[in-house]
């Protein structure tokens, strides 16, 4: 979902956002990928970079993937790439605090925020259900 910047402060990315990268070391908190890397996401959502998988395919003259995943079934497959986002751990987006905020993977980032879109979509639902009755 695209971030819509009108509700961050002004200084999320000239500030906010690139101390956050620093902090946590250009590496999203939970996983450890590196910002930017480019490869795939295997079946279990393991990520593997292409430079891993061109490592592994040099070294040992086998298929990275396994478990029918063959390193030939990514051929055709477009590739990621990793971008950071900022997680708001709490969930409150106006509580910018250092403490509060994590440089996370797209994956991560969704995963951790699955029971809370879950939770409001539910809301949405029922007030709408309540506006249509009005009708």
């Amino acid at each position: 979902m695209p971030i819509d910047y009108k509700k961050y402060p002004a200084n999320w990315k000239t500030e906010i956002r690139p101390s956050i990268l620093e902090r946590d070391m250009h590496r999203c908190k939970f996983c450890g990928i590196e910002n930017y890397t480019i490869g795939y996401r295997g079946k279990d959502g393991t990520f593997y970079s292409v430079s891993t998988i061109l490592k592994f395919l040099e070294d040992s003259g086998t298929d990275l993937f396994a478990e029918g995943e063959p390193l030939h079934c990514v051929a055709d497959k477009k590739p990621i790439k990793i971008i950071l986002t900022i997680a708001h751990l709490d969930h409150n987006i106006e509580n910018n605090n250092f403490d509060n905020l994590a440089a996370l993977c797209q994956k991560d980032h969704l995963d951790y925020d699955k029971s809370h879109h879950t939770k409001n979509s539910r809301e949405t639902r029922e007030k709408k259900k309540q506006l249509l009755k009005l009708f």
